[in-house]
């Protein structure tokens, strides 16, 4: 009977587990999602739980680009009590020790809301503010209440202070500088040391609340975030993201005594983004949220100074936070399950010709990828040592990156790209070409040959009859992806293969209209990944590089190894110069370089005008700006293919993120291009391709080692290369269109484009400008037509699409 109980007990586990592999769900980066137990609905980027002393309730703080909120659950029963607004928040959240009140960081507003708890429900009662709001500079993050005392400590992360404040008076007592980004802080039991994360100093700060002072440091890894205090209190747990650890820092001797590797491998490179940590009921289980890996990892620390890996726990995508109650394992799911079409893009009307709603509208959720993937709350109890197993394979399952993958590529003997880094490659000089915001069916939706829905297209043949010719004479690439959601990201992906989480959490609070800067493309250290962008790996694996545009800001480099490795001359962010005249700047240093035999091996280019200026009175209409870009990327390549370097090189065009359309596939997907003699003819690709399997293209060809486990994973673009080359050039197609074509209605639309800021990239609010542009190519009274949902899937190459 024993027997035939464990074999039923088996039986049933791998009945579980199966069901779970066939609900996999299939991100359109190449990873998967099987998360395990319940859930409910989240906001908008859930980024923090906070537990009510009681236990009783759970509260999360949704800190997205679209509407922000808190919301209330009951961890008892797991039902969401209450759900309310909040106009500016960012992660801060804490509950009082008698659970009668609720504290939230108000974001950009620069104060903290204090919310009254009645009859389960939240009940603004008042606001503490810590200086004026945005544009000044403060922005609360973490917070602790020492109740006994009526004193409040707050975190910074853009002044990079402790804000002392006491509840009595509401006033703040005292102000005192950290010196770097701060994420949260927690008080230990006896409330007389504040812990300190720095997430911008690699660091702990220890501050006394006695003698009201910094009185110790203690280094840890890099971005360190979310904290937990074991319950004796000598322990403290850091979360690091971009190390992919956990240090232990030991209380009592104030130093690390233990470095967690929170990764599925050891030695991982960076792309686990490990965010958040919590300890069990009994102190005994270490929880690990690793957002980027999709996954909780799970540690035995009951022996101080032992601790033991025990597995790893699939949740869904994105996980920000983990906190355990009682038994239950609550974890908050950033981006919720899945990624999605968005048909409807940004623009949730059917028809009506002004801005708001009209009587007779057919109004629809706005679709725009900013805000389009709202979080899930996962929970579940303690898993045992059997289901953990179960659970670990999943996860694995779940993962394409593994460190064979860091040396050895999918591809086939005699292909161009090769399979292991350092082969060689005939391949010798890389244009790589980044293009702002579309999506796929909005420019290739009319192509026959591919996935498109001609609905959608907004700028077709007629506008960009080069990029249709470069699809048909080269690869038209119909099942391509971007890791990114906007640009504030995608630049970071593009160039190097990751966006951290100092990045993910902060840009959709700008991109909402809340405050906040603009700190991708190098202009923040925080921002910056771990071991830098594409031209820091070159550097480091002795590859020659050169940028035109690219982190390249007003005619000077945003990143010191970009110095003396950029065109001076070449205009980066600036829609009042036509990129046809930005590939004319390229000319004259390329054919320098050339003559000088000093061409590098990877050359980076900003190529921008496809993102437009909206209906902007008396600047060029979407239809011109597109068809500049459209022309500026033909006559590149065919003055390429005319060159004496054409036999050895290879240019790839990809659009840094699709935020600005609609797509009846994925939000994610977007237009990418391949060109050279190498590059097959002809030929459509429909392989499921990313971001990053383009980066892993060009570093095989380059020989240099993937830069995160996102490109390491990723799929090498090698079925679009053939090894018989074909060196005939390239004939840019003539212009279809009048670039000279300007806007000069006056509507509600060109009103609402003056409104826009379009001096740098990605300052102006992308849900209202793609209305902008659909209204503008579509017509203002143009109806959207009715949805058709498609799920996501990895379609293979037809047999009669192969050479």
């Amino acid at each position: 009977m024993k027997h035939f109980c464990m074999a039923l007990v088996l039986f049933v586990s791998l009945q579980a587990g199966a069901q779970q592999v066939a609900n996999r769900i299939q991100l359109p980066n190449g990873w998967s999602l099987s998360p395990v137990g319940n859930s409910l609905p989240l906001g908008d980027l859930p980024l923090n739980i906070a537990v009510s002393s009681s236990k009783k309730l759970i509260a999360v703080t949704n800190n997205g680009q679209s509407t922000q909120s808190i919301q209330l659950i009951d961890a008892v029963h797991h039902t969401i009590l209450d759900n309310i607004e909040i106009p500016k928040s960012w992660l801060g959240l804490q509950f009082s020790s008698d659970d009668k009140y609720l504290y939230a960081s108000g974001g950009n507003d620069n104060r903290i809301m204090q919310y009254a708890i009645v009859h389960n429900k939240l009940q603004a009662k008042d606001s503490i503010s810590l200086g004026e709001p945005w544009p000044v500079k403060i922005s609360p993050a973490g917070i602790a209440v020492d109740d006994a005392k009526q004193l409040m400590y707050v975190v910074t992360k853009e002044n990079n202070s402790l804000y002392i404040i006491s509840l009595r008076s509401k006033k703040t007592l005292q102000v005192i500088p950290l010196g770097a980004e701060a994420f949260t802080c927690i008080l230990n039991a006896a409330k007389t040391n504040l812990y300190i994360s720095l997430w911008g100093g690699d660091k702990v700060l220890v501050f006394n609340t006695l003698q009201q002072k910094i009185t110790g440091s203690v280094p840890v890894g890099d971005n360190p975030n979310d904290m937990c205090l074991s319950k004796s209190g000598q322990y403290l747990y850091v979360a690091n993201a971009n190390d992919n650890s956990v240090s232990v820092i030991d209380l009592k001797k104030l130093r690390v005594t233990e470095t967690l590797n929170a990764a599925l491998y050891a030695k991982a490179i960076p792309g686990s983004t490990t965010n958040s940590v919590a300890l069990s009921a009994d102190n005994k289980t270490l929880y690990i949220a690793n957002a980027d890996n999709n996954c909780l990892a799970v540690y035995d620390v009951s022996i101080p100074g032992s601790s033991k890996s025990k597995g790893f726990i699939p949740v869904g995508w994105y996980p920000t936070c983990v906190r355990v109650v009682g038994n239950t394992v609550y974890v908050a799911n950033g981006k919720g399950f899945t990624s999605m079409p968005n048909r409807y893009g940004p623009n949730p009307y059917d028809d009506g010709t002004d801005m708001g709603f009209q009587k007779g509208d057919t109004k629809h959720e706005v679709e725009y990828i900013g805000g389009l993937f709202k979080g899930t709350l996962s929970y579940f109890p303690n898993p045992t040592a059997e289901q953990l197993g179960n659970y670990s394979r999943l996860v694995y399952n779940n993962t394409p990156y593994n460190k064979t993958a860091e040396l050895l590529a999918a591809g086939e003997p005699g292909n161009p790209i090769p399979m292991k880094i350092g082969d060689a490659s005939p391949i010798k000089h890389v244009f790589y070409i980044i293009k702002e915001n579309r999506t796929y069916d909005q420019v290739l939706g009319d192509m026959p040959e591919g996935n498109g829905d001609t609905s959608l297209c907004l700028f077709g043949e007629k506008i960009t009859p080069n990029l249709h010719a470069i699809s048909r004479e080269f690869v038209l690439l119909d099942n391509f992806y971007v890791d990114a959601e906007v640009s504030a990201d995608g630049h970071n992906w593009s160039m190097g293969g990751y966006a951290n989480d100092y990045l993910e959490k902060t840009w959709p609070t700008s991109y909402g209209g809340r405050g906040g800067n603009y700190d991708a493309e190098g202009n923040r250290a925080i921002a910056n990944n771990k071991g830098g962008f594409i031209w820091e790996h070159c550097a480091r694996a002795g590859i020659s590089y050169r940028t035109y545009g690219e982190f390249a800001d007003d005619y000077k480099p945003n990143l010191p190894i970009l110095k003396n490795h950029f065109c001076t001359y070449y205009t980066s962010w600036d829609q009042t110069v036509r990129d046809t005249t930005r590939v004319g700047q390229w000319k004259r240093d390329f054919d320098s370089l050339v003559a000088a035999n000093a061409l590098p091996q990877l050359n980076t280019l900003r190529i921008i005008n496809d993102h437009t200026e909206g209906l902007s009175k008396g600047r060029p209409t979407p239809f011109a700006h597109c068809a500049d870009n459209d022309l500026a990327i033909g006559m590149f390549i065919e003055y390429l293919s005319k060159s004496p370097v054409w036999k050895e090189s290879v240019v790839f065009v990809l659009e840094d993120d699709a935020q600005d359309g609609p797509d009846h596939v994925d939000a994610h997907r977007s237009t990418a291009y391949v060109a050279g003699p190498f590059v097959k003819r002809g030929f459509v690709d429909h392989t499921m391709y990313s971001t990053t399997s383009m980066l892993r293209t060009m570093e095989l060809i380059l020989g240099m080692p993937p830069m995160s486990q996102y490109d390491a994973a990723a799929v090498p673009m090698w079925r679009c290369f053939t090894a018989t080359p074909n060196y005939s050039a390239f004939t840019a197609k003539p212009l279809q269109w009048d670039i000279n074509e300007k806007n000069t209605k006056e509507n509600a639309w060109q009103r609402k484009s003056e409104t826009f800021d379009f001096t740098k990239e990605d300052r102006i609010p992308d849900r209202e400008f793609t209305e902008v542009i659909w209204k503008a190519v579509k017509g203002e009274n143009a109806v959207v037509p009715a949805p058709k949902r498609a799920a996501f899937v990895q379609l293979s190459n037809k047999k009669d699409d192969d050479d």
